[in-house]
């Protein structure tokens, strides 16, 4: 028979006639000689443990060297935890080729140890030591004082044991034959238990000391380069905004003060007073419009004073009237707070030009775990991120924060957009 792992030949017909039953015992065998020291190992570090349970049950209060006891196996179960499961996990992947050849794909461990203290993959690994040294033993004994009584029913013929049934005993001979008839016929049933044993620990043995599933990693890294990514447009921003405001900015600026000065020095009558008057007024124009270029990539007031500061002058510039309340309990990190502004600004922008709104109102407020930002407007409603009105670029902001943005505007208004952003440490 042709099969790939123990879950597949459990499904054929002839399996009891197979290599796979011996594979099975085999591997519950061998699960013993490793749970053994492990569950020897767990049961003296929860000794403690149970022993102040019981006695905080019976109404006493441990004494000193119960509670050190207790500090001490807890601070060595947690913190050796993920030593003694990482060298297990790598002796169970080459038992489990015992029941199921096919390849796992590959853990990429970690190289210091703080970051292997943060795997996910440790703790999977240490939650499958877990479960081996607390439910292996019964199963395994269990298992063998079955295996017991069959060698002991299939052999009571020849006078291996005694067994008394009531009023009804068999010490050999041919009144045990129809017992030992009965053990044999429960043969292949025992054959198919040994191998539902071996097939689920093998089935959680992947499940848990794989390298999780390929689908979840790959969305995991597509987040994370999301963010890094508008990291990266963050960091590139403020660059930009600091070339400009300390080069390009103070450049126009001398000029239009030379200028200026010359326009001073320069008769009326001049031929070049006119071309000279004009230049200092664009030169000046150009000055607007580069400030306004400058705060537009990231306002000065939002770096110096924070959000709430930043929000108002937003609200101040509004062709709509805006309200603003702010309860921010810490300052959240700048990059939560560029988010925030640029959600604000365009959701102010989006009531000016389409909302056909006579007021609005901006709530903020964060309690330095996360974000809450809410712009509401008694518009006409009816704001729909297909249309184009900048809501989809907004929510890619937003989730490329990991947060979320949530949209209601019915036909008749109001609209509300609500901004959720969380604040990493």
């Amino acid at each position: 028979m042709s099969t790939t792992s123990l879950t597949a030949a459990l499904r054929d017909r002839r399996y009891v006639v197979t290599t796979w039953p011996w594979r099975s015992a085999a591997f519950l065998a061998t699960t013993a000689v490793v749970a053994a020291p492990l569950s020897f190992g767990l049961t003296l570090l929860l000794l403690p443990l149970l022993v102040a349970a019981r006695r905080v049950l019976h109404g006493d209060l441990p004494g000193l060297a119960v509670v050190v006891l207790v500090v001490v196996a807890t601070a060595l179960l947690f913190a050796g935890a993920p030593l003694v499961a990482i060298p297990v996990a790598a002796v169970e992947r080459r038992r489990l080729r015992l029941v199921d050849p096919r390849p796992l794909r590959p853990v990429r461990r970690p190289g210091d140890l703080a970051g292997l203290y943060r795997d996910e993959a440790t703790w999977r690994a240490v939650l499958y030591t877990v479960l081996l040294a607390v439910l292996a033993p019964p199963v395994v004994f269990a298992a063998f004082i079955g295996l017991l009584a069959q060698v002991l029913v299939i052999g009571s013929p020849f006078g291996v044991g005694a067994w008394q049934f009531g009023s009804y005993t068999i010490d050999g001979g041919p009144r045990s034959l129809p017992l030992a008839l009965a053990g044999l016929v429960l043969i292949p049933l025992w054959l198919y238990l040994a191998g539902a044993l071996a097939a689920g620990q093998a089935m959680l043995a992947r499940r848990l000391l794989g390298a999780g599933d390929p689908l979840r990693d790959q969305l995991s890294e597509v987040s994370q380069s999301r963010a890094r990514l508008a990291d990266a447009f963050d960091a590139e921003r403020r660059r930009i905004e600091r070339d400009l405001h300390d080069g390009a900015q103070h450049r126009l600026t001398s000029l239009t003060l030379h200028l200026g000065m010359a326009r001073l020095d320069l008769p009326e009558s001049s031929p070049a007073a006119e071309p000279l008057g004009l230049a200092h007024s664009q030169a000046k124009e150009l000055m607007v419009v580069l400030r306004d270029l400058v705060h537009g990539i990231r306002p000065q007031v939002l770096t110096d004073l924070g959000l709430p500061a930043a929000l108002r002058e937003l609200a101040a510039g509004s062709p709509v009237p805006v309200a603003v309340e702010a309860a921010i309990d810490a300052r959240p990190p700048e990059s939560v707070e560029t988010t925030a502004y640029f959600v604000a600004a365009e959701a102010l922008t989006n009531v000016a030009k389409h909302a056909r709104a006579t007021e609005a109102r901006v709530r903020v407020k964060g309690d330095g775990t996360h974000v809450e930002l809410e712009i509401e407007d008694n518009g006409g409603g009816g704001a729909d991120p297909q249309l184009g009105s900048g809501l989809t670029g907004l929510a890619d902001r937003v989730a490329a924060a990991g947060g979320r943005l949530l949209l209601a505007s019915p036909a008749g208004g109001p609209t509300l957009l609500r901004v959720e952003l969380p604040c990493p440490r």
